[in-house]
This record gives structure tokens, sequence and C-alpha cells, in this order.
């Protein structure tokens, strides 16, 4: 039975939510924080009696820290929506608003077993408009490597999502086989339900981790010691470590000493997604251009047409084929045709086509073989960490 309220029902429940706003309106005024939420009110969706609640915890607190209101209550926020680019960062002139990012929700069959065919190849067509303003130019539109969306270099420019030093960067990468990721598809936090982000946020809160800050190497560490310890009641050993400190490096390919708040969250998020999803709801996240990049490596193993393919083979696709390629190695003279690894045209797109590491595989010998499904469970968490334009390996594999 609908529950419907009438209009004098609806009048006296406005009326004392008006009452509780204007009862902390004078503390929260000078809250900078306060105002994000006003100004960013469509973005989020939320509703007054929201914005009330969130209001009397602030006033519960207490004034006993005003400094963590302001930036530090701002970084939570920002990371909660999924929101990359704050107003307050660029010139807000001229300027494209950002969008709302709608966190996904899980499916009652996110857990049954996808019907992903090594035979049947899936035609990839991406968007014939910018995604953005929606006009179509031709050639001048980016293609992401990830999805279908396709952009205009102006228009990410407006949106705050390409700066003056990484416009040549993009615009290089974005026509050459390795590709170019949207803002969708660079940041795997948004691949997270709001119950897992919550969950992260509780994780990153009590560890002492502020979000926007960069990690040196004691930091990420002493994080992982935390982590480990919440999680078994039990000291970290050694091994765990070294791996901890292998992934350290990993995500920090340029040996600056300390690894990107973007990069440390990315890997966060797909440690922790492997953690609460099942394979098969892993799997159900890869897009057609994913999979048929993942057919394509598959083929180019499995050289005698068996179906099955070695657990080292696997394990050489794990290490080469699904980590990005390092800025030296990319070519900027690949035509429009051939855009992103699986596009009509590129050598990945052929069945007996190689690779463009062209994988060399391993030789066969007593080892356990594996066929497509299990070359897609065992590798499809590299797959979704290999998303990232960033350099950096957010999913470290296995030796």
């Amino acid at each position: 039975m609908g529950v419907l309220m009438s209009r004098k029902q609806t009048v006296e429940r406005v009326q004392k939510v008006s009452l509780a706003v204007s009862a902390f309106k004078d503390g929260l005024r000078e809250q900078p924080s306060t105002r994000r939420r006003a100004e960013a009110g469509t973005a989020r969706q939320g509703t007054l009696e929201q914005e009330v609640q969130e209001g009397e915890e602030e006033v519960l607190a207490g004034p006993s820290q005003p400094e963590e209101s302001s930036a530090s209550k701002a970084a939570w926020e920002r990371l909660r929506d999924g929101r990359g680019v704050e107003p307050e960062e660029f010139d807000r002139a001229n300027r494209f608003t950002p969008p709302a990012f709608i966190r996904p929700k899980r499916e009652l069959h996110d857990d049954e077993p996808p019907d992903i065919s090594l035979e049947q190849r899936e035609q990839i067509v991406n968007d014939e408009m910018c995604e953005i303003c929606e006009v179509w130019t031709a050639e001048s539109l980016f293609p992401c490597r990830i999805c279908h969306r396709v952009y205009h270099d102006g228009c990410l420019r407006r949106m705050g999502y390409l700066q003056k030093d990484s416009a040549v960067e993009v615009t290089e990468t974005a026509h050459t086989e390795t590709g170019w990721s949207c803002y969708y598809c660079d940041n795997l936090n948004l691949l997270l339900t709001e119950e897992e982000m919550y969950s992260l946020m509780e994780t990153l809160k009590n560890c002492k981790i502020i979000p926007g800050v960069c990690l040196t190497l004691d930091d990420f560490l002493h994080y992982k010691h935390q982590v480990h310890k919440q999680q078994f009641e039990r000291t970290m050993p050694e091994a765990k470590e070294e791996q901890a400190a292998l992934q350290f490096n990993a995500l920090d390919p340029d040996k600056k000493g300390h690894i990107e708040w973007q990069d440390f969250l990315s890997h966060e998020s797909i440690q922790l997604l492997q953690k609460i999803r099942p394979q098969n709801a892993l799997l159900r996240l890869l897009t057609p251009k994913e999979r048929e990049r993942a057919r394509a490596a598959f083929l180019a193993l499995d050289q005698d047409n068996d179906g099955f393919i070695g657990e080292g083979e696997c394990r050489q696709a794990r290490h080469t084929w699904f980590r990005k390629h390092q800025k030296e190695m990319l070519s900027c003279n690949v035509s429009i045709s051939h855009v992103g690894p699986i596009s009509e045209g590129s050598p990945a797109s052929s069945r007996n086509g190689k690779s463009p590491e062209k994988i060399l595989p391993a030789t066969k010998q007593e080892e356990t073989s594996i066929d497509w499904p299990g070359f897609l469970r065992e590798n499809v968490a590299y797959i979704l960490a290999a998303r990232p334009n960033s350099a950096a390996l957010h999913l470290q594999p296995l030796a």
C-alpha cells in the first residue's frame, strides 16, 4: 500500500525541517564544506532532510577541530561522491559542470557466470557524437579505449579533465594501439557501490589516511600493516610486507619516492573488489572492448587452436599483455582507423593476428591447461586494473 501524505501533513513536515534548518543555519553558514554541498546540491541529488542530518552531525562534533571541517571534510565528500575535479580547483568561467557520478548497484544475477564466448566476436562501435557537447566533428574526436564514448579535446579542457600538461599526452595516446581512457574509465573507484565505498572510507579513516595526500613507502607499509592486523588480528608476515613493497614500486614507476593519491585509490579499489565480489561479478564489469582484447590475447597464445593454453602462458599474459605500455613504447603514427587495441583494422581484432606486444608463447611442458573461461577468471582483475591512464601498475602480478 502506498504511503501518501495529505497537504496538511506535507506542510507540517516542511515546517519541521525548516525549523531544524534555521537552528543550524548560523553555525553552518561560515563552513566552506556546507557551501560546497549547497552549490553541488543537484549533483549529489540529496534531500533537505539529509542536509539537516549532516548539519546535526557537524554541530554535535563540536568546535574542537574547526580546521578539519573544511579541507578534510571536503576531501572525504569528494571521495564519497567520486568527483575528480572540485569547482575550486579551476576557474569556473567558460567551464562545463563536471558530471554527477552515480555509483553502480549490485544486481541479483551478478554472481551468475556470464556467457562470454571465445568464438563469437563482438562488434565494437564507438559513439558518433562527443559525450559532452553531443556534436560530431569526425577525426577530431578522441575515443576511449575501454568504453564506447568519444570526446573533443576542447570539451575535456572545459570540463577541467584536460590540463595543459596532459593535453599533448592525451592527443598522442588516444590514436595509438594503447589508447586513452576517459574520465569514467580512468577512475577505478567509480566501480564501487555506495556500500563498498563506505567500507573503504571507514578503513582509510581508521588507518588515518588523508584523502588527496601522496603516500611514501613508510606510509604505505604502515597502512598495509594496520589493515592486515584489523582483518586477521595478527601482525603481517614478512613475505606479505615484501609483496607490499613490490606493489609500492609498481605504483611508483618514475621512482619519485611516493605514490600519487589517485594511484593509491585505484589500487585499493581493485583490491576491495577482489575481496568482496566473486569473479563472475567482476567478469560482468568488462566492456566489449576489453573482452575482445582478451580474446585476441588468448588466441595469440593458443598456437595449436585446441582451446587450451598452459598455466605459464596465462601467467605471461598477466605480466605483459594486460599491463599498460610505457610511454617510450608508444607510436603516434597510427591512423584513426586503428584507434584503441581492439577497434576495426587493429592487429588485435584479427583471430590469427598477434597482440601489439607480440606475446611469445611459453614452451608447453607438464603444466595445468587453462581454457577460455579459466583464462578470463584468472585475469579479470588485471584487465580492470589496466584501465587508468597512469603509468603505475595498480595490481602487481604475483611471481
